[in-house]
């Protein structure tokens, strides 16, 4: 009989699907497909319109913490498919024009229903400004940063690509956040994301490391979230 795990809603599901033989697939390539095959988040994702897994890591971290109210402005960085923006959207009500929901990718992203999406690369230049521009006030309440770089397969040099990204959020942060607000963004476990946190911790009340349930427990992916944004305080001040 087939494991079974519990997957979004409670609900279980059959594991250890397995492709048809006599299809030609890489042993990296079975691999993954059989992974989304057997993954609960997957066929949640399908179930409820979601347009990626991802949704439910921005869930799950808003179900816990609550950061998205209605009225709010939102930015999401790195936002295609859409997954977080999804989340975001209903939590804000932006639908409803009651928040705002501002996102940038440098993939194609199919639009969506109280998303205003900027098609750039977020480490161009001029691509901070044009993403004030579009922020009612030139203000924000969350940023969201799931931003990563394309893999080399060196684990050194994929892990500092994915801390200067998060750095790159979160000085955008700084720029854009009113006082209280929050920033979220995927870091990688390893020493150099330190510097990030102590950054953070000179701005921010509150600064904790994140994994949400659907993050896949074999990935060293993980979210930092800061909460209480301080405003133009001196980054220099002492961490609470």
């Amino acid at each position: 009989m087939a494991k079974q795990r519990s997957g979004p809603g409670g609900g279980n599901r059959d594991l250890h699907v397995r492709l048809k033989r006599g299809r030609k697939y890489t042993p990296s390539s079975q691999r993954w497909l059989e992974r989304q095959l057997n993954d609960p988040y997957v066929t949640a994702a399908k179930r409820e319109g979601y347009r990626s897994r991802a949704a439910f890591k921005l869930k799950e971290m808003d179900d816990k913490y609550r950061f998205l109210k209605p009225g709010l402005r939102v930015v999401d960085l790195g936002a295609a498919p859409g997954g977080w923006c999804q989340i975001a959207a209903e939590r804000v009500q932006s639908v409803a024009g009651k928040g705002q929901i501002v996102a940038i990718d440098y993939l194609d992203m199919e639009p969506l229903a109280g998303v205003e999406v900027l098609k750039l690369d977020f480490t161009e230049e001029g691509a901070e400004e044009r993403l004030k521009d579009l922020l009612r006030e030139g203000a924000a309440d969350v940023v969201l940063s799931d931003m990563a770089a394309p893999t080399t397969g060196h684990t050194r040099t994929d892990h500092l690509r994915i801390m200067g990204l998060a750095e790159a959020a979160a000085y955008f942060a700084f720029d854009v956040l009113t006082p209280g607000g929050t920033f979220i963004a995927k870091v990688l476990q390893g020493g150099t994301e330190r510097e990030l946190l102590d950054l953070l911790k000179r701005r921010f009340q509150t600064v904790r490391h994140v994994k949400p349930p659907a993050s896949r427990a074999d990935s060293a992916e993980l979210y930092v979230l800061a909460t209480g944004f301080r405003g133009d305080k001196d980054e220099s001040a002492g961490a609470e």
